[in-house]
């Protein structure tokens, strides 16, 4: 297999190969630094890329399986987003005020070591993940691969650049208000956030309250069923803990889930936003779809609470506490000081207020699942509620880059609306949600749709955008970026 063949297998795949000594993890580690120097100097996925660490891990993990050593993602390259620790690498959330390296791993990334992975770079994100472009004074655009004129999404658009041109075969973002799902959308892979409280935040007891939760972006969903195996789980100090389940995610995609009743909407949960056209297309086909899979599909029209209450103190909020850790504060972007000065309108007792608030809504959004799937994951459809709901994911087309160019606080959050209208609402509310591909538009670049789930339910939503892939397949879809 050439370079660009072998990144996109995907990580189970690449994982498999390591194993029975098809390829060595200096090959797959070799092959993906390739595709960094050749793609990225136009891309601008990643914000580091860690050459000389990567290929000194890569033959210790040969050594390790020489020695009868296994793992899940052994020898297996994979890019974090730069709000997440990296021993060694300096975290800078996507700005320039830090300039120290860290002396440890956080969470989830240890977990992604200990499963064998190769770490082999940081990837781009906007300053503190505000937008949902990723774009930044430090750093500058990151390009869509299916039109390189165009915006990856954000905040975690350098994960999703990286991953959807082939450079690694998965990477691990964040998701604040829709930071995993939104560019997944742009970039045409499956992007699951899950449960509040699934994947540690360590070593922060949270990320952004109880809006953030840490997630991969991937090609299939069998490979963000592998990597939440290991990443899943509670660590000392977390503020919030998910219901364990059963069976593993990927046990889990080995049961159908049965006859589920799946509700549909392209009503967004934000006032004032309409939906493309082509965006409600795929919505109505992505129905019909599992309406032909057998499921029970009907158009509904929920009624999502107002949230922003609960939503923009936490937002501030959780920006001031990255703000506060950081060493060279002037250096801020002028966008970053006009938020903390919103943010002085929140002082914590506003910020915990508006997570109890956050839970109260949780309640009333919830009522559209209420008495459907006695259990969780079972896809047992009883009462007159839903096992799922599917919305569209974004409500515009992928903007040309410059998104925030000359763009105060106000102006920013204007042009971000369309983006978030159907993802900050499971924020703060908690449920796991995911982005799946649906189609390419008439520009060429990816539709999607949002699937979300009851709370702690992310194994219906892995079987059903499963089942969706079987039928439509979109991972060997590569951009003309290859």
């Amino acid at each position: 297999m050439d370079d660009a063949e072998l990144l996109f297998q995907g990580v189970a795949r690449q994982a498999e190969l390591v194993r029975t000594g098809k390829v060595s993890a200096r090959r797959l580690v070799e092959a993906s630094l390739r595709r960094i120097g050749l793609l990225d100097p136009t891309l601008n996925a990643f914000r580091v890329v860690r050459a000389e660490q990567a290929l000194a891990e890569a033959d210790a993990r040969d050594a390790a399986r020489a020695s009868g050593a296994d793992g899940p993602l052994l020898g297996v390259p994979i890019a974090v987003k730069d709000e997440l620790d990296v021993a060694g690498e300096v975290t800078t959330y996507g700005g320039a005020a830090n300039r120290t390296p860290v002396a440890e791993d956080a969470e989830a990334v240890r977990r992604l070591r200990a499963a064998g992975a190769v770490i082999i770079g940081k990837t781009a994100m906007p300053e503190f993940g505000q937008w949902p472009f990723t774009e930044s004074a430090a750093h500058g655009y990151t390009r869509n691969p299916w039109d390189t004129t165009r915006t990856t999404g954000g905040s975690s658009g350098g994960s999703a650049a990286a991953v959807a041109a082939g450079l690694v075969g998965a990477a691990l973002g964040g998701d604040g208000g829709g930071s995993i799902r939104i560019p997944a959308a742009c970039c045409g892979l499956f992007g699951l956030k899950p449960q509040r409280g699934r994947v540690s935040t360590a070593p922060h007891p949270h990320l952004w309250y109880a809006l953030g939760t840490v997630g991969p972006l991937t090609r299939t969903v069998a490979d963000s069923a592998l990597l939440y195996d290991v990443l899943s789980g509670p660590a000392d100090g977390d503020r919030w803990t998910a219901r364990s389940g059963a069976t593993s995610f990927t046990q889990a995609l080995a049961t159908t889930p049965g006859r589920l009743r799946i509700g549909y909407s392209a009503k967004p949960a934000v006032r004032g936003v309409r939906p493309h056209p082509e965006h409600v297309q795929a919505l109505r086909a992505t129905a019909l779809a599992l309406r032909e899979l057998g499921h029970d599909v009907r158009e509904i029209d929920p009624r999502y609470p107002d949230t922003t209450a609960a939503f923009l103190p936490q937002f501030c909020g959780g920006v001031r506490v990255e703000a506060a850790a950081m060493e060279r504060p002037e250096l801020l972007e002028r966008r970053t000081r006009q938020t903390l000065r919103l943010a002085r309108l929140a002082p914590e007792g506003a910020v915990e207020w508006a997570v109890r608030t956050g839970e109260r809504m949780a309640v009333r959004a919830n009522r559209v699942f209420a008495g459907a799937g006695a259990g969780a994951g079972t896809g047992v459809a009883t009462g007159s509620g839903l096992d799922l709901l599917l919305t569209p994911t974004i409500a515009q087309r992928p903007r040309p880059v410059g998104v925030l160019d000359g763009a105060g606080l106000l102006t920013a959050m204007l042009r971000s609306f369309p983006m978030i209208a159907y993802t900050a609402l499971w924020n703060v509310t908690g449920n796991p949600a995911a982005s799946v591909p649906a189609g390419r538009g008439s520009d060429g670049l990816p539709l999607a749709v949002q699937l979300v789930g009851r709370q702690h339910d992310e194994a219906t939503i892995l079987r059903v955008a499963a089942q969706l892939e079987t039928i439509r397949p979109w991972a060997d879809s590569r951009p003309p970026s290859d």
